[in-house]
C-alpha cells in the first residue's frame, strides 16, 4: 500500500479534480462486584459490524508525569491526584467499517435497498446529522476495512459517538483527559503502559520507528495491561477537553474527581496517545497535545468544513461508554431501555 507521503505527492492533483467536478503493574482485578460489568461484543444493529468493549473499574491516580520523565513537557505538570468512576473503554480505535455507517449513511442506504423495517433506535439515529461528502479520500490510500478512522474534527467523532447511542440505545461518548489517561497507565505509574524501556515501543504500538510511513490495522500489537490496544501510537485519539497547557494548574485543590477543561473555542482541544508519525516521547502515558488551525491547511473549501482535518492524517478516536447513566438517572447503571439515552446524542454533542 501507499505510504501517506506518496499519496501525499499526488494531492494537488486529486484536489484540483475534486473542485473542478505490558511493565509489571496491579492489573485489573479479576473478581468485579459491579453488576453486568464485563467485557461485550456489539453488532451495530442491523449492519453486521461489530464493536468491543472493556470495562475499567474507577479508581485513584496521578495524571501527568514527574518532573525527571525523559521527554516531558510543561504541559504535563503539575501531577495531580484524580479519582475516576467507572466505564467501559472501546477496546480498538474506531475504525473506518465502523464510522462509514454513520458518515456515508451506508447503514440507512442498505435498509433502504434492502427494504428493511427500521429497528428500535434507528429513527433517532436517522435524525442525526451527517457530514457533507468528502472531497478526497481520506485514507489517503492506506487502507479502510479495519483501519482506524483519521483526518476527521471532534465534532465528527462527538456525533458519531451522538449516532451510536440513538442507535444501540446506550450511551457513548468520548472520554475526557483524564478517563483517557487513567485507561492508558492502567495501573502503571512509568512513562509508557508497559514500562520505561523506549525498545519495547515496537511491541506496543506503530510510530515513526516501525509505521513505515502509514497507519495500521487496529489490534495487531500488544494491549497495555487493563488489554486496550493502540492507546500509545497509531492514531492519536480525540478527547473531550480543549487544550490548556496549565490546565492541571487551574483545577481546584485536593483530589479531582472525573476533572474535564470545557473547550473555549474551536482551537485548540486535546488529543491522546501519539501516532504513527511521532517520536516514542509523544506517545507516553502523560503526552499531551492541542489541535491547531494547520490540521485543515489542506482543505480547499470556502468555508473549511466542520467535519475534517485533512492534513491531520494521524488523529482519530476510540469511544468510551459511562457504567452509569448521566444526569437525571437516578444512578442506576447504563440501560439501553432508558429514554433518558436515547436523547443522549443530543447532550453528546454540547
Amino acid at each position: 500500500m501507499p505510504s501517506y507521503r506518496s499519496y501525499l505527492s499526488l494531492l494537488p492533483l486529486v484536489l484540483s479534480a475534486s473542485i473542478s467536478a505490558q511493565a509489571k503493574a496491579p492489573s485489573r482485578p479479576t473478581k468485579n462486584a459491579l453488576p453486568g460489568f464485563v467485557p461485550y461484543r456489539m453488532e451495530i444493529p442491523g449492519t453486521g459490524v461489530f464493536f468491543e468493549m472493556v470495562p475499567i473499574r474507577g479508581g485513584r491516580f496521578r495524571i501527568g508525569s514527574p518532573e525527571g520523565e525523559q521527554g516531558r513537557k510543561e504541559d504535563e505538570g503539575p501531577m495531580r491526584e484524580v479519582e475516576i468512576a467507572p466505564f467501559w473503554m472501546g477496546k480498538f480505535e474506531v475504525t473506518w467499517n465502523e464510522f462509514e455507517l454513520w458518515s456515508m449513511d451506508l447503514d440507512r442506504k442498505r435498509r433502504k435497498v434492502e427494504k428493511r423495517k427500521k429497528k428500535p433506535g434507528d429513527e433517532a439515529a436517522d435524525a442525526v446529522t451527517r457530514p457533507s461528502k468528502p472531497y478526497v479520500d481520506m485514507s489517503f490510500g492506506m487502507g479502510k476495512d479495519g483501519f482506524p478512522v483519521i483526518c476527521i474534527t471532534q465534532l465528527a467523532a462527538k456525533t458519531y459517538c451522538a449516532w451510536l447511542s440513538a442507535k444501540t440505545g446506550q450511551t457513548y461518548r468520548l472520554p475526557t483527559e483524564a478517563e483517557w489517561e487513567y485507561a492508558c497507565r492502567a495501573g502503571t505509574q512509568t512513562p509508557w503502559s508497559f514500562g520505561g524501556e523506549e525498545s519495547r515501543l515496537g511491541d506496543y504500538a506503530w510510530f515513526e520507528g516501525n509505521s513505515e510511513e502509514r497507519y495500521h490495522k487496529v489490534g495487531l500489537k500488544k494491549p497495555n495491561p487493563w488489554g486496550l490496544h493502540d492507546m500509545h501510537g497509531n492514531v492519536s485519539e480525540w478527547v473531550l477537553d480543549g487544550y490548556d497547557p496549565r490546565a492541571y494548574a487551574k483545577w481546584p485543590e485536593g483530589v479531582l474527581r472525573n476533572p474535564f477543561t470545557a473547550p473555549k473555542g474551536e482551537y485548540p482541544r486535546s488529543v491522546r496517545g501519539g501516532s504513527w508519525m511521532d517520536e516514542p516521547a509523544a506517545l507516553r502515558s502523560a503526552a499531551r497535545r492541542g489541535s491547531d488551525s494547520s490540521w485543515k491547511m489542506l482543505d480547499p473549501q470556502i468555508p473549511q468544513s466542520r467535519w475534517y482535518h485533512t492534513s491531520a492524517p494521524f488523529v482519530g478516536f476510540r469511544i468510551l461508554r459511562p457504567y452509569m447513566l448521566p444526569r437525571n438517572s437516578g444512578g442506576r447503571p447504563a440501560s439501553r431501555k432508558e429514554k433518558e439515552v436515547r436523547e443522549g446524542g443530543k447532550r453528546a454533542l454540547k
